[in-house]
């Protein structure tokens, strides 16, 4: 699409939102036909309005593997916007993924806060996330509340989600892995065990990297 077919499409149609659209088209792939459970953040509350809110919505999905799979829509350029076209990565360059072994969905809405307090460090400290690194938290459960031995979080790509390519540019998605705090203290002393960690993860059967918050032990 040349920026001159682009602006008059922006103008024929102004819900044109190729953002957007790009995720969908990413999930589409993985589970056709299936209608999303999506929660938009408040209007008032986003950062466009005055708020803290960095995150437009989020999108969970049922997996037939069995588990949640949750997409945010909001570290890339979603709706219309010229000064976007063209570019190699769009806005940040990726969104936000993760994999929780639940059938419920009230039980993932700690891990969409958690995402949009990610997407929030992101953008007022401009320091992107990439696969093949942790966010170490502060040593309690990812959930709080909970007794859950998951403290920190791995970084990938999203086992599944591929990457996809707009008008604005690539849209990557970066998978959060829950880990233990003994996996983490291990990453930390040995940058190598981070690709262990996952390989073990996977000979474990879990290739998905799905995140079970009552996973009782440790691979590291």
């Amino acid at each position: 699409m040349t920026k001159e077919e682009f602006l008059a499409r922006l103008k024929e149609d102004e819900n044109y939102s190729p953002g957007w659209q790009a995720i969908d088209d990413a999930f589409e792939k993985l589970y056709p036909g299936q209608q999303p459970e999506h929660f938009g953040t408040v209007l008032t509350s986003r950062a466009m309005m005055g708020g803290d809110e960095y995150l437009d919505g989020f999108s969970i999905y049922s997996s037939p593997k069995g588990y949640k799979h949750l997409v945010t829509y909001g570290m890339t350029v979603l709706y219309g916007d010229e000064d976007a076209f063209g570019g190699q990565w769009n806005g940040w360059g990726y969104e936000m993924t993760m994999k929780l072994k639940e059938t419920d969905t009230k039980n993932c809405m700690w891990a969409i806060d958690m995402m949009s307090n990610l997407a929030r460090y992101t953008y007022k400290t401009e320091r992107f996330f990439e696969p093949n690194q942790y966010v170490k938290g502060n040593g309690t459960p990812l959930q709080m509340g909970s007794d859950s031995l998951i403290t920190a979080l791995l970084l990938v790509r999203d086992t599944e989600a591929q990457t996809q390519i707009s008008v604005y540019g690539k849209t990557e998605f970066i998978q959060l892995v829950g880990i233990t705090q003994s996996e983490l203290q291990a990453i930390i002393e040995d940058p190598n065990n981070l690709p262990k960690l996952i390989e073990l993860m996977k000979a474990d059967g879990n290739k998905d990297l799905v995140t079970d918050m009552r996973r009782s032990k440790s691979y590291l």
